[in-house]
């Protein structure tokens, strides 16, 4: 592995934000993330920041004494959930570059500050920040020595793109092989836990060499890299060159989904913007133009702009939520609308598979499924509890009631 950032080798005396990891027990209907496992009259028991056991509440023995006992009626307990795809610093309105140009550090990191809140009372316990600016790699210490509350977090730092790339006005530019070796280990120095790139928009962007050496050095330093690519032609070829994650995703040819079979690179998909932005009474407020609205509408309205995604999920891409939170009309606190989009659509089969793709499958894109994603003994106590039955109603997720982070409430 690289190198740790400068700030990890800072000696901590006291965190300013320090929760307790209380011992709880957990009592109501349990989504696992295990399968298809739902627990009606379930139990999860929580001890210093771990799941201690999970089972029905017929096989619960004495509880602990020291136990905490939450029993909401009506509740559901499941796993903490994951954005894949994210941007902390952006607020939803409809001028990013605007923003991205005019916001200052100090400014970016309050944003990013009141989006983790957000985020943590909308049940999300992990955000893949996905970049703006070096502002998410501050968030990530603020969070690590406990100088904020947050979700887990893993960064980017900056995106990389070829110079006057797609969004280059909130990105790192680079040309020519070496200085995109360059761009990476400065993200890897400053700390980032993965590389991202914008390899298109209406063409390709970096030559064969750029894009060779941003993987290759990427992989070099022992990290991930994705890759914003949106159709067939730049999804294809990112996934030749070895990339390990494709943002966004698009039409796709059988051969470019075979591709992605082969090679087991997942799809993070993120509808919320156009779902959004179709929406009058909420793309109004965030400044979105008429006409913008009405080209989502028609998108919303039109499946075909969807079948390569839906024939890459029932091949078997693998699928991940994500909403591009932070982007235009999307606020930090959507998940059921992107959710039942998926549902909609059938890149995931039902209610349950989408809560998957915000858990167990997140965790898996991450790496990180034997620690979190799932409500198993051992793991990490990521939950949340919310009122009513998500597998029956995905707007449940919108009544979260309590969050937990290692098994520190946090909302």
């Amino acid at each position: 592995m690289p190198e740790a950032p400068a700030w990890r080798f800072q000696k901590l005396i006291k965190p300013m934000f320090d929760v307790p990891a209380r011992e709880h027990l957990f009592k109501g209907r349990v989504v696992t993330a295990v399968g298809d496992e739902v627990l009606e009259d379930g139990f999860v028991h929580v001890r210093d920041g771990s799941i201690v056991a999970v089972g029905r509440q017929a096989e619960l023995g004495t509880p602990s004494p020291d136990a905490e006992i939450v029993a909401l009626p009506g509740s559901t307990i499941l796993p903490g959930l994951i954005n894949s795809h994210a941007h902390l610093a952006w607020d939803g309105i409809h001028d990013l570059a605007r923003q991205s140009l005019d916001d200052g550090p100090e400014i970016s990191a309050y944003k990013i500050a009141g989006n983790m809140l957000i985020s943590l009372r909308a049940g999300v316990t992990m955000v893949r920040d996905l970049g703006m600016n070096t502002s998410n790699l501050a968030a990530k210490q603020a969070v690590a020595q406990g100088i904020f509350p947050g979700p887990r977090l893993l960064v980017t730092g900056e995106a990389i793109v070829q110079t006057g790339g797609h969004t280059y006005w909130c990105c790192r530019e680079a040309s020519g092989a070496d200085e995109m070796r360059r761009a990476v280990r400065d993200q890897v120095r400053a700390g980032a836990d993965l590389i991202k790139i914008m390899a298109c928009h209406d063409r390709l962007e970096f030559t064969d060499d750029e894009l060779a050496a941003v993987i290759d050095e990427t992989h070099r330093n022992g990290l991930p890299i994705t890759a914003h690519a949106t159709y067939d032609a730049c999804i294809r070829r990112v996934v030749e060159f070895g990339i390990d994650v494709v943002e966004h995703g698009g039409s796709m040819s059988d051969e470019t989904i075979a591709l992605l079979l082969e090679r087991k690179v997942p799809i993070v998909t993120t509808f919320a913007p156009v779902v959004m932005q179709s929406q009058p009474e909420i793309a109004r407020t965030f400044n979105i133009p008429e006409w913008k609205i009405a080209e989502r509408q028609r998108a919303v309205a039109d499946p075909s702009r969807y079948d390569g995604l839906v024939r890459a999920a029932q091949a078997g891409v693998t699928i991940v939520f994500g909403t591009d939170a932070g982007s235009p009309a999307v606020g930090h606190d959507v998940v059921a609308p992107e959710l039942k989009f998926m549902v909609k659509l059938g890149v995931v089969k039902d209610n349950l598979d989408a809560i998957r793709s915000a858990t167990i499958k997140a965790a898996a894109l991450s790496g990180l499924d034997a620690r979190i994603g799932s409500l198993e003994a051992g793991k990490a106590a990521d939950l949340i509890v919310v009122d009513g039955d998500p597998v029956a109603d995905l707007d449940a997720l919108t009544r979260v009631r309590q969050t937990y982070v290692d098994g520190r409430r946090l909302a």
